[in-house]
């Protein structure tokens, strides 16, 4: 099944460029570019995207607003953004977490890699490195946001003692493979909890069970490391 992508950048070299290699590849397609953020929002309603290759600094609306109503259109639920930004600790990028984004890029990714991590979002997981998760998503999603949290500590009880620590285990930043060795398990029952989690919490995908694990108190936001004087 082929993969359908759609570009949103406000440079048309780099556009471009992100076209031919994502066209060069059997099992994907773009099927449009938008140059700001409400052309994005026009264009997935239009093309139901499976991938939004998002950038977040463009004019007028800009990614983390699109991010937003893309996630939160009921018709687009089958459509996973994936962020691009200029630097990977980023306040910007932990808002679009919290909005939905199911990971992020930075702008200098190698060919493979953005492949890799199309292929990777499209498929229902995150592209969260561990820096993104221990650093960031810690450091900003723990702290207070507008609107409703995604959950509650009480919604922890629907899930079994071994799924809030794979959970937990998942928000430290860590694979399927890392928690199945620390845990003893297969990597396929680490997925498998990982996915009923997901589902008795309503999340959308791996980057916004993190977003609860934190939210909801599971795991405690680290210590900000100290600054060099």
């Amino acid at each position: 099944m082929t993969i359908r992508v759609l570009l949103a950048d406000d440079q048309a070299l780099l556009r471009a460029t992100f076209r031919i290699l994502i066209d060069s590849c059997d099992d994907l397609e773009v099927v449009g570019e938008a140059t700001d953020g409400a052309e994005a929002v026009t264009l997935a309603r239009v093309h139901h995207p499976d991938v939004v290759l998002m950038d977040i600094r463009m004019p007028g609306t800009d990614g983390l607003a699109a991010t937003t109503m893309i996630c939160a259109d009921p018709d687009l639920t089958g459509t996973r953004v994936l962020i691009l930004t200029t630097f990977e600790v980023d306040e910007y990028v932990a808002q679009a977490l919290r909005a939905g984004a199911s990971g992020f890029l930075g702008k200098d990714v190698t060919a493979d890699a953005l492949l890799a991590g199309i292929r990777m979002v499209a498929a229902g997981e995150s592209l969260l490195s561990p820096l993104a998760t221990r650093v960031l998503v810690a450091r900003f999603l723990a702290t207070p946001a507008q609107g409703a949290p995604l959950a509650a500590p009480e919604d922890l009880a629907a899930l079994t003692a071994r799924e809030r620590e794979v959970m937990a285990q998942a928000a430290e930043g860590r694979s399927n493979e890392e928690i199945a060795e620390k845990l003893f398990l297969s990597p396929l029952t680490v997925r498998t909890h990982v996915h009923r989690a997901m589902t008795k919490l309503g999340a959308r995908d791996r980057a916004q069970l993190v977003v609860i694990a934190y939210q909801s108190g599971l795991v405690q936001a680290p210590p900000p490391p100290p600054r060099d004087r």
